[in-house]
């Protein structure tokens, strides 16, 4: 009796309250856990998981619009650049070589990537609106600057950094929000909001065609940036983030560099944007030198990028079923065939098939990466840093290709078009060795 008393004690209701070792014992089975959490109604419970993707329904697909809004522009004008390369080559900066005036339009898609790869933890943060707000602001005034330049340090500047930077900020919410709302189709979703860049690379160059003919370089550039305005408007109005992501991704994956697979792949992705872009710069230039009229010629690039509009749709499609790096694989390999034979293609008719196909695969292999890098990582939790690390070794091969594909220019047309077909061809001999060293020598394999 006077054990049992020292274990107990009145409260201040004279009730008895039993002591804690006494309240373990009277609920066997029970642990003092839960018993802690009996005597503490108010804790509040561990958050739950986040709901799964819902892969569909119309707030879903309203974010691949904004998406696809956002691509036509930070893509889109990148993909028109070769139009003002031939402008500027012939009417503005005559007195330049086509190596310093590619120098503009490289810088503007090494800044898109680069910058791209660093804003990832701004949009981790939650700074998605910020990033599009900023960004879109910056697109449209560089492109209104770039109407008033007369002089080349101002296109770079301008045209180059300035809108750079915007597209820079609008790239990474373009591509982050999409796996938030899809999982089971996110290749060919991606290929979907992809899309955009292509026919940003088809109506930007015709509006600028058009109206420099008629109402002069200033206002034709003027007119781009207005239309840049309005489908900017787009995203800021309708696109919401659904989940904030549970962690801030880091800017470095060291282990990224010890698994061949993935390393393999950075190495081949540098050396294939080294020679991809050639012809969008290149390709309209080429056609005026060799008798092409030069409304047909200026039109080459939106033919380019029509054709890249329906590479970023079906084989992405394709890349859901059978793993994106078996689809990359040909898509390079394809682009290096293809840069060989711009070698023995002078006349009209092969010019315009060539750009149609060249296009296709060059869609192909701008949407493709962001899926593979999924495919190469061992979990979902460093995909993000290890995209932004692929991104930022991309970018490098964007800043270099096309001035030192304009410095080798003046060797002749066979150097540059060689040149873009050997660093595409390493580029399909890295991305063979990645999935070797990923799934073996199976044909069959998924990867």
């Amino acid at each position: 009796m006077a054990s049992h008393n020292a274990n107990t004690a009145k409260g201040p209701s004279g009730h008895v309250v039993l002591s804690s070792s006494e309240t373990a014992k009277s609920a066997p089975g029970s642990s003092n856990t839960e018993m802690s959490k009996l005597r503490s109604p108010n804790q509040p419970n561990a958050p739950s998981p986040p709901p799964p993707p819902p892969n569909g329904g119309l707030v879903a697909w309203i974010q691949v619009v904004g998406s696809w809004c956002l691509m036509l522009n930070c893509w889109g004008i990148v993909n028109t650049y070769g139009v003002f390369q031939t402008y500027y080559q012939t009417k503005l900066l005559t007195d330049r070589s086509p190596s310093s005036i590619a120098w503009i339009g490289s810088i503007q898609a090494f800044l898109l990537l680069f910058v791209g790869a660093l804003t990832g933890p701004l949009y981790d943060y939650g700074y998605f609106r910020h990033l599009i707000a900023i960004g879109s602001f910056l697109m449209v005034f560089g492109m209104m600057m770039v109407s008033l330049c007369t002089q080349y340090w101002q296109l770079v500047l301008a045209q180059g950094v300035i809108v750079g930077l915007g597209g820079g900020c609008l790239f990474v919410p373009s591509v982050a929000i999409l796996p938030t709302y899809f999982s089971t189709r996110i290749a060919f979703t991606i290929g979907i909001a992809g899309s955009g860049s292509g026919i940003g690379g088809v109506i930007y160059p015709i509006i600028f065609q058009e109206l420099e003919d008629n109402l002069g370089f200033a206002w034709a550039t003027r007119v781009v940036a207005f239309v840049m305005l309005a489908t900017l408007s787009v995203p800021l109005a309708v696109m919401r983030p659904r989940l904030k992501p549970s962690a801030v991704r880091k800017l470095f994956d060291a282990s990224a560099w010890t698994e061949r697979p993935y390393s393999l792949f950075a190495f081949g992705g540098f050396f294939g944007f080294i020679g991809m872009y050639l012809p969008l710069f290149y390709i309209s230039v080429f056609a005026l030198q060799h008798g092409m009229s030069s409304r047909l010629a200026f039109y080459l690039l939106p033919i380019l990028n029509a054709g890249s509009t329906f590479g970023r749709i079906f084989p992405n499609y394709a890349a859901d079923k059978t793993g994106p790096l078996n689809i990359f694989i040909p898509t390079s390999l394809a682009l290096a065939v293809l840069s060989f034979a711009w070698m023995a293609i002078y006349d009209t008719a092969g010019l315009i098939v060539f750009t149609v196909i060249y296009g296709f695969f060059s869609g192909t292999f701008l949407t493709l990466p962001f899926s593979t890098v999924v495919t190469l990582s061992p979990h979902m939790g460093v995909v993000g840093v290890r995209m932004g690390m692929a991104c930022a070794i991309g970018s490098l091969g964007l800043l270099v290709g096309t001035p030192v594909a304009g410095a080798i220019l003046t060797h002749g047309w066979h150097s540059l078009q060689a040149f873009g077909g050997i660093t595409l061809l390493i580029a399909t001999v890295a991305m063979c060795v990645s999935r070797i060293s990923k799934v073996g020598w199976r044909v069959t394999a998924r990867a």
